[in-house]
């Protein structure tokens, strides 16, 4: 079993929530979920960049923290759907939040990588 080099502050919020959503799409899961999109084929679709492999490790790593539950359909194909638990549904005026400003910083962030690509290429 993998054991940790650095143990986690229980004593630091911000460090409890990085390691619960501390990953490059584990917001944007958590997201589309609420939005609806609940089947793992769906969110490789709709969540540009992700794999299917990353996709599968983050997916499990949100139900292990407690954030996300699945219902497995015995049927063939297998068919497995994925919905917020309480836990989840309580982190979604920060996704929202967090959407709206990265939509308003959006613009200024791309200023400032078309000024930064700009002067390296002189």
């Amino acid at each position: 079993m993998y054991q940790r080099k650095i143990p986690i502050d229980y004593n630091c919020g911000l460090s409890v929530a990085m390691e619960v959503v501390g990953s490059k799409w584990k917001f944007c899961l958590l997201d589309e979920i609420h939005k609806g999109i609940k089947r793992p084929k769906d969110l490789v679709l709709a969540i540009n960049g992700i794999s299917k492999r990353v996709l599968q490790n983050q997916l499990r790593e949100l139900e292990l923290h407690g954030l996300l539950a699945k219902t497995i359909y015995t049927e063939i194909p297998l068919r497995v759907e994925y919905y917020l638990t309480e836990t989840g549904v309580s982190l979604l005026p920060l996704i929202v939040a967090l959407d709206k400003w990265g939509m308003n910083f959006a613009p200024q962030l791309k200023t400032i990588l078309e000024n930064e690509s700009f002067e390296t290429q002189m």
